[in-house]
């Protein structure tokens, strides 16, 4: 018998027969009927699907909007881990407030003023990542059947919680300066007067996710005014306004919103240190905030205590800032190899944002081309990417594609561009040489 057909039973030694399913696939029916709406609306993120496929080693994987974790210096990583240990061990592996632990409240209060955001320490709720921050913020407002705005595209890990607790998804269309802020005042004024007023504004204002654009100044102060003007709470996700290559910061719509309490803001440490240690937060009203952490109370109780206190420990002995410049000049090379590869590469017939920071290039083919069929294709030349339909809920979306470049080497970011280019480019002269006169 082969060893990986046993595993030793812990502390005995004796071997355990390998395990069947208790329940077979002809037996799926006695659950469907008994699955709550809840659970038969909610879907997979067309990322998450992904990974299982793109982890293999032989894959050039585009997909993912994963940082470079190699960037965290280990020296670094032990320093505060012997610390805990030594200083911090029996609170950091105790429960803790829902609503996280003060001294990292206290940290982030910090790291929003660098945004130049003044946050009160009270308004701040630790969360376990930027998702579970996404996942309250639309848990709290959205009941079954209402209407929310959201940038077309959309960041596809947010599309899942839309279609659990059922919200009626409008996308508004972006350019080059983010969000169309001409069609979004159209779009909320012609659904408010079919009596279906959207309830709230998603959006990612800085290197947005998947497209990487980012709002432009102007249209973040004409957004305010609109949401002041006909009360529009807006939820601001910002995981990547500290991954600047070019141009100045600008206001968060959280300043902007200058204390009238109109923006939930989010907050991740996944881009700016690392992913693995699940650690984001949100700032609201403490109205918002206290049904925020009700619903976080039912999910987790609380969020790691020890993740919560290496973030902590980290922000009071170093300057973040220094790694994030350091992650920044990093990406800057990569998203630039990326972009001359595109240009060197992808067929004439093809279009792609050029983002000044984040994680995303946005790409968009011919309207022939389904991104999704595609990706069949493309995972044979052993290069993955997301299909553009994941950031969209009304079907549009099938001829664009999401491409990181945070995460691969520069010189293999060319070789997969390269590979996907010669793919696109197959699918373009099979559709010409069926359909002649159609260039």
């Amino acid at each position: 018998m082969s060893t990986s057909d046993v595993t030793d039973n812990p502390g005995t030694g004796a071997p355990v027969p390998p395990q069947t399913p208790l329940v077979g696939p002809a037996d799926a029916a006695r659950y469907e009927s008994r699955f709550s709406a809840l659970a038969s609306g909610t879907t997979s993120s067309v990322m998450r699907d992904l990974m299982a496929i793109t982890e293999k080693a032989d894959i050039i994987s585009l997909a993912g909007g994963l940082p470079d974790t190699e960037t965290f210096p280990r020296e670094i990583y032990d320093e505060i881990v012997g610390q805990i240990g030594t200083d911090f061990l029996a609170s950091s592996l105790q429960y803790g407030p829902t609503d996280g632990m003060g001294e990292l409240r206290e940290q982030i209060a910090k790291v929003m003023a660098d945004e130049g955001a003044r946050v009160r320490v009270d308004d701040i709720m630790i969360t376990t990542g930027g998702q579970q921050a996404i996942d309250l913020s639309i848990r709290t407002f959205v009941d079954r059947g209402d209407t929310v705005l959201a940038e077309g595209p959309t960041y596809p890990g947010a599309a899942p919680c839309f279609t659990a607790y059922g919200a009626d998804v409008t996308h508004v269309p972006m350019d080059d300066d983010g969000m169309r802020e001409d069609l979004f005042e159209e779009a909320y004024e012609r659904l408010a007067a079919e009596g279906r007023p959207p309830k709230i504004l998603y959006t990612v204002p800085n290197f947005q996710n998947p497209a990487g654009v980012t709002m432009s100044l102007e249209r973040r102060e004409r957004l305010m005014e609109f949401a002041h003007r006909v009360g529009l709470l807006i939820i601001e996700d910002n995981p990547y306004g500290q991954i600047r290559f070019e141009g100045d910061p600008l206001p968060t719509l959280y300043e902007l919103d200058d204390g009238a309490g109109w923006v939930v803001y989010l907050g991740t440490f996944s881009k700016i240190l690392v992913p693995g240690m699940r650690v984001g937060w949100a700032v609201s009203p403490p109205q918002v905030l206290r049904k925020m952490n009700l619903g976080k109370q039912a999910a987790d109780l609380c969020s790691s205590t020890y993740n919560q206190r290496f973030v902590a420990e980290y922000l009071k002995r170093y300057d973040y800032r220094e790694h994030v410049a350091r992650v920044c000049e990093l990406y800057r090379g990569r998203r630039d190899a990326m972009l001359d590869a595109l240009a060197a590469r992808f067929p004439a017939e093809a279009t792609w944002t050029r983002p000044r920071g984040g994680l995303f290039v946005w790409a968009t083919l011919p309207d022939f081309i389904d991104t999704t069929a595609l990706q069949a294709k493309a995972l044979e030349r052993q290069v993955a990417f997301v299909p553009g339909e994941g950031a969209f809920l009304d079907g549009r979306g099938r001829n664009s594609m999401r491409l990181n470049f945070s995460s691969v080497p520069e010189a293999v970011i060319t070789e997969g561009i390269g590979r996907l280019g010669e793919v696109i480019g197959e699918v373009i002269a099979l559709h010409e040489a069926l359909n002649p006169g159609s260039r």
